[in-house]
């Protein structure tokens, strides 16, 4: 039979076309080049499972027949009503079916409430079907098959991390007496009852400012107790907002916030007594006033039992406080002496430190933001991605090896260039600009750290609505700039800035070398990810790379164009991300473990644990310098070793040096979105998370 194709939702996202567009916004933002073209990753197992199901496989011709798509969240996990609340998604359908057969809108069950960080979702934590009716074609003729299909998007959620997931569903069903079997009849008959009933009245609504009052029609010998209303039309509700309910006669009243005043009809549902639910279709009118205090589902925003989680203000305190202690780590220290040297330069020149430091955020806060845009661009197309996610793509690694050669070759006096605040000619003041491409630099340097207070911070901004997200992003960056920013506007402290002297030539080129080491390390990371072939491919572009900037300087010298010499570098950074972008990136052999340790497999994991044996796993990754430091001077010393020998510690090590959809669900699951984590499972007992800076005494503790 031929088919048509009927759209319930319009959601056909191309995802690899939206995975290369974030990746050249990613290029073009580090570079001004090109990007690489993911490949994509595997098929992810599913955190809330559907299914199809039929309530009969032989419909009669005409007839309508109920489909359930059953949502079978794991423990732990939840997926969203019709209105998700403050975040979200709900489940959308795209169907294909047969020519002549039609499916009517999703009949949802009644949800229950969940606050996650100040925000409530209108969620469904157990097993749950949404129930749709087919209309099955007149002409379909006995014995005829048809191929009913649905391409199904939704988010699973917990409580720590957000993950979009789809499934292709089909039932085949088969045109004949349209009989029901008594057991598909019990199982959809369970699945109707956890529908609301339509109320046979219209309730009333009054708005006196942002408060809402809602007359529904209820016997009052009629029970009800820990009600709760659900508005289906997104965004006209506070849904945090504390909800009251009264008693008046026949009369059941709802109160609660509304965004702004509104008229018209609002459809809804009430819930009430024990996940029983009124389906509500309210009009302005006349509310009665007074009656008897019910009980409502939540207190306040809370559901009834549940403590308040912190606000979206403590995650942005802890945003804030992340980014400031990004500037204790190894990996952002070459920036700090770049931009010691910056503010030194202007001495006492109060303006020009203030202007410096706001530039000097604003590229910070920019730069945190495209990053975290891109992540959550990334993560709402299906991918598996956490922080510094950039860094497990070999072209991306190639196109901030380049940079860091070229701002090497700056430091050392190679050549001179105005663009970037670290390398402008010293003899004249800093302009804006300078100091804006120096917080871009030191947000893209700091991006594979991650810092105490962090972990929270990016965690809850996967949870939140894409603004909010945003926000936190931007407390992280604006935490990175704060010392300077306090610096330039506290003048005891500016102050105390050394004076500018001949000693700044001699501490630029001191501050070459931590750029040379940054540059080879990335050099090794592109060989971890792309093998022999992103070696060679890397080496030879910043070889040609550092050929062409001492030309470029003797010409700066002898006052010649240099068009021609930045246009030959601009060219061959573009040659060298075609031919890595064509090449074979095979990675090396994976090395044997250390020390007897295991690679990251969570059954492997889980089966030590059921075992009793007590495991120290951590995550680490190569371009993660914070992690090679922890290992360096606590994990791989020969103390820790004999201490977890003796007690029997098994080590296991998940190595996120290249993308790993597991290690990132993992890592979501414990609050995190980027290495280092650190977890010690002792045995017959929950996890423990570990500091983020190990010491010896640290880990040898672990086997008292």
């Amino acid at each position: 039979m031929k088919r048509n194709v009927t759209l319930s939702t319009e959601f056909v996202k191309p995802k690899h076309i939206a995975l290369r567009i974030c990746q050249l916004l990613l290029a073009l933002f580090v570079a001004g080049s090109m990007a690489h073209a993911q490949v994509p990753t595997p098929a992810a197992p599913q955190y809330v499972r559907a299914s199809m199901e039929a309530e009969t496989r032989n419909p009669a011709p005409g007839d309508i027949v109920t489909v359930a798509i059953v949502m079978d969240p794991k423990p732990g996990w939840h997926d969203y009503w019709v209105n998700p609340g403050d975040a979200g998604t709900p489940l959308e359908l795209a169907w294909t079916l047969p020519t002549g057969a039609r499916a009517g809108p999703i009949r949802a069950p009644v949800p229950e409430t969940l606050i996650v960080s100040g925000f409530m979702n209108h969620i469904y934590k157990i097993k749950h079907a949404f129930l749709v009716d087919l209309k099955i074609p007149q002409s379909a003729i006995v014995g005829q098959n048809l191929d009913i299909k649905v391409n199904a998007r939704w988010s699973a959620c917990s409580d720590l991390v957000c993950v979009p997931e789809s499934a292709t569903l089909s039932v085949p069903l088969t045109i004949g007496a349209g009989s029901i079997g008594k057991s598909d009849r019990a199982r959809f008959d369970a699945w109707r009852s956890a529908l609301p009933v339509p109320l046979d009245r219209k309730a009333l609504y009054a708005i006196d400012g942002n408060r809402i009052d809602i007359a529904i029609p209820y016997p009052r010998s009629a029970d009800a107790s820990r009600v709760w209303f659900f508005a289906q039309r997104e965004n006209l509700f506070r849904y945090a907002a504390p909800q009251t309910a009264r008693r008046n006669g026949d009369w059941l009243i709802v109160s609660s916030e509304v965004k702004a005043p509104f008229d018209g009809e609002i459809d809804g549902l009430l819930r009430f007594n024990d996940a029983q639910g009124l389906g509500i279709r309210a009009t302005p009118g006349i509310v009665p006033t007074g009656g008897a205090a019910i009980s409502v589902l939540g207190k306040g925003a809370a559901a009834e039992g549940e403590e308040p989680p912190l606000g979206f203000g403590w995650i942005l305190a802890f945003s804030v406080l992340g980014g400031l202690l990004l500037n204790l780590m190894p990996c952002v220290f070459p920036i700090l002496g770049l931009k010691a040297l910056s503010l030194a330069k202007m001495g006492g020149d109060e303006g020009a430190a203030r202007r410096d430091a706001v530039a000097y955020t604003v590229g910070i806060i920019l730069s945190c933001l495209v990053v975290g845009g891109i992540m959550l661009a990334l993560r709402a197309a299906g991918e598996e991605v956490g922080w510094a996610f950039q860094l497990q793509d070999p072209a991306i690694v190639l196109l901030l090896l380049l940079l860091m050669v070229a701002v090497t070759a700056n430091l050392a006096g190679v050549f001179e260039v105005g663009a970037i605040g670290a390398g402008e000619t010293l003899t004249r003041k800093g302009g804006m600009s300078g100091s804006f491409w120096t917080g871009v630099l030191a947000a893209v340097v700091a991006t594979p750290c991650t810092g105490p207070f962090m972990a929270a911070a990016i965690g809850a901004a996967l949870l939140l609505p894409t603004a909010l997200a945003l926000l936190i992003f931007a407390g992280l960056g604006f935490g990175l700039a704060l010392p300077f920013l306090a610096i330039a506007f506290i003048p005891i402290l500016r102050k105390r800035m050394p004076r500018p002297g001949a000693w700044m030539v001699r501490f630029r080129q001191w501050m070459a070398v931590p750029m040379a080491l940054t540059s080879l390390a990335l050099l090794w990371l592109l060989y971890q990810l792309a093998g022999f072939s992103g070696l060679l491919i890397g080496g030879t572009a910043a070889f040609i790379i550092l050929l062409r900037l001492f030309q470029l300087g003797q010409k700066q010298k002898s006052g010649s164009p240099r068009k021609i010499v930045i246009a030959a570098i601009l060219g061959i950074s573009v040659a060298a991300l075609l031919i890595m972008d064509n090449a074979t990136t095979v990675a090396p052999a994976p090395q044997p473990m250390k020390n007897g340790s295991l690679a990251f497999d969570e059954a492997r994991l889980a089966a030590l644990r059921a075992e009793g044996k007590p495991v120290f796993l951590y995550f680490t990754a190569d371009w993660c310098v914070t992690c090679k430091v922890n290992e360096k001077a606590a994990i791989d010393r020969t103390e820790t070793s004999t201490a977890f020998a003796k007690a029997g510690i098994q080590t296991m090590v998940g190595d996120y040096t290249r993308r790993d959809a597991d290690i990132t669900r993992f890592l979501a699951k414990h609050g995190r979105s980027g290495v280092p984590l650190y977890l010690y499972y002792p045995p017959n007992a929950d996890a423990r998370v570990l500091p983020q800076i190990l010491t010896v005494n640290d880990l040898t503790a672990l086997s008292k």
